[in-house]
C-alpha cells in the first residue's frame, strides 16, 4: 500500500491539487497581526519579545522604538558598508531601542525548544485584545499562557508604582503587565515536543518525537485529531553517529510542518525519512508520499558516498509567493531547496561557495510589497488593480551570524555550478555577520512587518542566538528590492540598521514576537478568554467538517 501511495504523487495528482491552492489566492492570507504600526506618526512602537532557552527559562521582553530611532533610515548603513571598515553599530545604535524585562520565570522542568503565538483576539468596543502563547518543551509539555495584546499600562498608579519599585531592586528595567497569566498545560504527547504553530487564533498545531501531529482547539482546549506518521526503518548502514535515540532504537518525531494559507493541506517532514508527508486537513487523512531524490540529496551534500553522517532528512518546511506564484522551501541542515506546486525542485538556495557553506538554523519568506494597507475600508476594485503582485524573497539564519536573503522567483536563478544539475537562487543582501559585528549563530528570529516613516513596508527584524543575546534590527523592504535588482550577486549587500541589543545571560533555542497594539482610550480588560467572533469562527468550522 505504502508503494501504491508513493507512485499516486504523478502530474495527475498534482494537477488535481492546483485549483484548490488558486482559490486560496482569491480571499486573504492569514496573518499574526491584522494590526500594522506606523513608525511616522510620532508615537513609540512597542514589541513584545518572548525567548526560550535551553535553561528552562522562558523570558518576555519588550522593546520600545522611539520615532528618533526610526527616523534614520537604513540608506546610511548601506551606504557604509561599502568601506574597508565600518564601524561596529552594536555602539552606536544601542540605546535607541528601549528594552525592560515583562516576565522572567522558569516555565518548564527541561530545555523549551519552540514557541507559538497566535493571531490577537478581535476588537470588541471598550475591550483589550488578548494573545495566546503555547511554549513547547523536552519535558513532554505544552503550557499556555494568555497575554496582552497592549503595552503595560504607565497610567495606572498602582502599576508605575509596582514597577518602578522592582526596577529599583533589579539591574535592568522591569515593566511587568499584571495581564498575563497561565491558562494550563497540555498533555497530548509522549515525546518531546519539537513545534508549534497557530494557523489561526481557534487552532494550535503541535508536532513531538512521538512522530505524531496534534490539532486542538483553542476555545476549551479539547484534542479534535491527531495524525499520526509511520516511525522510520532502520537504516542499511546502521545508526548515524551523534543522534539522540534511545539505545537499540532509532531517532523518530516530526521534525517540522507548515499549514498552507488556504488550511486545507499540510507538508510535514520526520526525523530518518528522506521524504515529505502531504496530510489532507479536511479529511484529516494522509494525501501522499514525495521522497527526495537522490541526484539532488547528493548535491546538496545529503546522500551518497563518503556522506555517512548526512541523514538526507529535511528540518524545516515553510509556504511563500514568489511573483504571484506559490512555492515551498524544504530546509536541510547545510542548505535549502525550493519546490514548486508542481512538486519539483525548483533551485538549491546555498549553492557551493565558500562564503556559504556553513549551517541552516532558520528559514522565512519575507514580503518585499513596498506597498502597505493602512487598514483603511475603500473601494475593492479600485484595491485589486493598484495592489502589488505578492513577491517575496527567502531569509535564512545561519551558523557565522548572518540573516541571508535569496530571490527564488524564475528570471533570478543563476545557472548551476560545474558538474551540478540544479540551479542556484540569487543572493542579493545580507543582515548582520562580522560586517556587522556579528559572528555567533542566529539560532531563530522573526520578521515583523511596519509601515515606514514614507508610508512603504518596512521590518523589525528579531534575532536570537546561543549566546543569549536578542537584537533588533530595522529593514526596509525598498532596500531588499533595489538589491534584488542588482547586477552584483559576487558580494550580497549590506542591508539593516541595528537599534538594540540586550542580552539575556541564557543560551537561547527560541523566540516569538509580535508588535502590541496601542490600547484604545477607556477600554477594560475583558474576563472571558474569547469573545463571540472566535465561537463563530467554531461553528463554522465545525459546519465545514
Amino acid at each position: 500500500m505504502a508503494k501504491r501511495k508513493r507512485e499516486a504523487a504523478s502530474e495527475g495528482e498534482v494537477a488535481q491539487s492546483k485549483p484548490s491552492v488558486k482559490k486560496a489566492k482569491a480571499g486573504p492570507r492569514p496573518t499574526q497581526s491584522q494590526y500594522v504600526a506606523k513608525l511616522g506618526d510620532g508615537s513609540p512602537v512597542t514589541i513584545q519579545i518572548i525567548a526560550g532557552s535551553y535553561d528552562r527559562v522562558l523570558h518576555g521582553i519588550t522593546a520600545t522604538v522611539k520615532p528618533s530611532a526610526a527616523s534614520t533610515t537604513t540608506t546610511a548603513v548601506k551606504k557604509k558598508s561599502k568601506d574597508a571598515n565600518p564601524p561596529p553599530p552594536e555602539k552606536k545604535n544601542e540605546k535607541q531601542a528601549e528594552f525592560a524585562d515583562t516576565f522572567l520565570f522558569n516555565a518548564h522542568n527541561s530545555a523549551i525548544r519552540c514557541l507559538a503565538v497566535s493571531p490577537p483576539s478581535a476588537p470588541a468596543p471598550g475591550q483589550t485584545q488578548k494573545v495566546l502563547l503555547a511554549t513547547g518543551s523536552t519535558d513532554e509539555r505544552i503550557n499556555i499562557y494568555n497575554l496582552s495584546a497592549h503595552p503595560p499600562p504607565t497610567t495606572s498608579r498602582s502599576t508605575g508604582q509596582h514597577n518602578k519599585l522592582l526596577s529599583s531592586l533589579a539591574p535592568r528595567p522591569i515593566l511587568e503587565n499584571p495581564k498575563n497569566r497561565e491558562l494550563g498545560t497540555l498533555l497530548h504527547h509522549t515525546g518531546n515536543i519539537s513545534r508549534l504553530a497557530f494557523p489561526t487564533r481557534s487552532k494550535l498545531l503541535s508536532a513531538a518525537e512521538d512522530s505524531t501531529i496534534a490539532v486542538t482547539r483553542s476555545r476549551d482546549w479539547t484534542l479534535l485529531h491527531t495524525f499520526k506518521c509511520p516511525r522510520p526503518k532502520p537504516p542499511a548502514g546502521g545508526r548515524p553517529s551523534g543522534d539522540t535515540a534511545d539505545a537499540g532504537g532509532l531517532p523518530t518525531g516530526v521534525n517540522d510542518f507548515a499549514v498552507h494559507p488556504s488550511n486545507k493541506i499540510m507538508i510535514s517532514v520526520s526525523k530518518g525519512e528522506r521524504c515529505m508527508r502531504l496530510w489532507n486537513l479536511e479529511t484529516g487523512k494522509k494525501s501522499r508520499v514525495l521522497n527526495f531524490e537522490k541526484g539532488m540529496l547528493n548535491e546538496i551534500g545529503e546522500g551518497g558516498r563518503g556522506m555517512r553522517w548526512a541523514t538526507g532528512e529535511a528540518r524545516r518546511i515553510v509556504w511563500g509567493v514568489v511573483k504571484g506564484e506559490e512555492e515551498f522551501a524544504v530546509g536541510f541542515d547545510r542548505d535549502v531547496v525550493v519546490y514548486g506546486m508542481d512538486c519539483r525542485v525548483r533551485c538549491r538556495v546555498m549553492g557551493d561557495a565558500a562564503t556559504l557553506r556553513t549551517k541552516v538554523h532558520e528559514v522565512c519568506y519575507v514580503d518585499v510589497r513596498t506597498q502597505i494597507k493602512d487598514g483603511k475600508e475603500g473601494d475593492a476594485e479600485e484595491e485589486e488593480e493598484e495592489e502589488e503582485e505578492e513577491d517575496c524573497v527567502l531569509a535564512v539564519s545561519t551558523e557565522d551570524g548572518r540573516v541571508l536573503f535569496f530571490a527564488t522567483d524564475k528570471g533570478s536563478l543563476q545557472g548551476p555550478p560545474e558538474g551540478k544539475t540544479l540551479p542556484t537562487a540569487k543572493l542579493v543582501a545580507q543582515l548582520g555577520g562580522k560586517e556587522a559585528g556579528v559572528s555567533g549563530r542566529i539560532k531563530d528570529f522573526r520578521v515583523l512587518t511596519v509601515q515606514g516613516e514614507d508610508g512603504k513596508r518596512a521590518f523589525f527584524v528579531v534575532t536570537a542566538g546561543s549566546d543569549g543575546q536578542i537584537r533588533l534590527w530595522l529593514l526596509a523592504a525598498s532596500d531588499l528590492v533595489v538589491a534584488k535588482g542588482s547586477n552584483n550577486s559576487a558580494t550580497p549587500q549590506q542591508v539593516g540598521k541595528l537599534l538594540g541589543t540586550y542580552g539575556t545571560q541564557n543560551r537561547i533555542t527560541c523566540v516569538e514576537a509580535f508588535i502590541m497594539i496601542r490600547r484604545p482610550d477607556g477600554a477594560e480588560e475583558s474576563e472571558f478568554e474569547f469573545d463571540s467572533e472566535d465561537d463563530d469562527e467554531e461553528e463554522e468550522d465545525s459546519d465545514e467538517e
